[in-house]
């Protein structure tokens, strides 16, 4: 009896620390069915909107109006959310020569600055349970 107990506190952060959400994410002012919606998710501030270093990747088919994804089994913690409609589908946020969007963006709690982007604090979301939330595309 006491080494099931033994074993039993022993795995126990194990199976703490695999609690998983789900994060459904809606969408709004989609201006068309063209495309898809493309979500980055981060887990860290230095990464942030560094592609090599995204967590995980979400889409789902563009659908005027408003778009639902559906993201699952996301270990619970902070993430930061960048999400944009690639309207022509080639799976890259297109820019002109300056380097500003030319598709629509959104990011987690935060909208898009004068000069830029928000950054990781401002756009966390803290995922403790199955949550909704809803981004508008800019």
């Amino acid at each position: 009896m006491k080494s099931l107990l033994f074993w039993g506190i022993l795995c126990m952060p194990f199976f703490l620390s695999a609690q998983t959400a789900t994060l459904e994410v809606k969408v709004l002012d989609v201006s068309s069915s063209e495309g898809d919606i493309l979500i980055a998710l981060y887990r860290e501030e230095e990464t942030f909107l560094k592609f090599e270093h995204v967590y995980r990747t979400q889409g789902a088919p563009a659908a005027e109006g408003m778009t639902r994804v559906v993201i699952a089994d996301l270990p619970y913690g902070q993430y930061a959310l960048a999400i944009f409609h690639d309207e022509n589908g080639n799976e890259k946020l297109d820019t002109n020569f300056l380097g500003i969007p030319k598709e629509p963006l959104g990011f987690s709690n935060a909208k898009l600055k004068t000069f830029g982007p928000p950054g990781f604090k401002e756009c966390v979301v803290d995922l403790q349970e199955d949550m909704v939330i809803q981004i508008t595309l800019e």
